[in-house]
């Protein structure tokens, strides 16, 4: 396994970044909307860059290649809470575009970072 730690990672960061920028607004909503898609999407979001480091804390490839799957199927977990927040209007213009690039550069990093742990099978 890479001897960088998974918080040095360019992809575990956007994912932290991702993560900390839906929590900071889903902090700003009403009950109603905190309690059901906020929490759903804040969860996702999370689990994006705790998905990334269980990975690299495996120790194997073949863990490592598996997590980060997962970490991907939490981001489009993600943009489907943030599809749902944006046509309830709980999103800002500007929030949905910081959002929206932060989404589109994580799934190509998760794809390229996938494709780069260890050797080819």
């Amino acid at each position: 396994m890479s001897a960088k730690s998974f918080e040095e990672l360019r992809v575990y960061q956007q994912a932290e970044d991702l993560a900390d920028l839906v929590w900071d607004i889903v902090l700003g909503w009403h009950a109603l909307a905190k309690d059901t898609v906020g929490k759903q999407m804040i969860r996702s979001a999370d689990s994006i860059g705790a998905n990334i480091a269980e990975g690299h804390g495996r120790g194997s490839y073949g863990d490592n290649r598996r997590f980060v799957r997962i970490a991907r199927g939490s981001l489009y977990e993600t943009r489907h809470w943030l599809r749902r927040a944006f046509r309830r209007k709980l999103l800002s213009e500007e929030q949905t575009q910081k959002l929206k690039t932060i989404v589109v550069n994580l799934g190509p990093q998760l794809n390229a970072y996938l494709k780069s742990i260890g050797p080819p099978k």
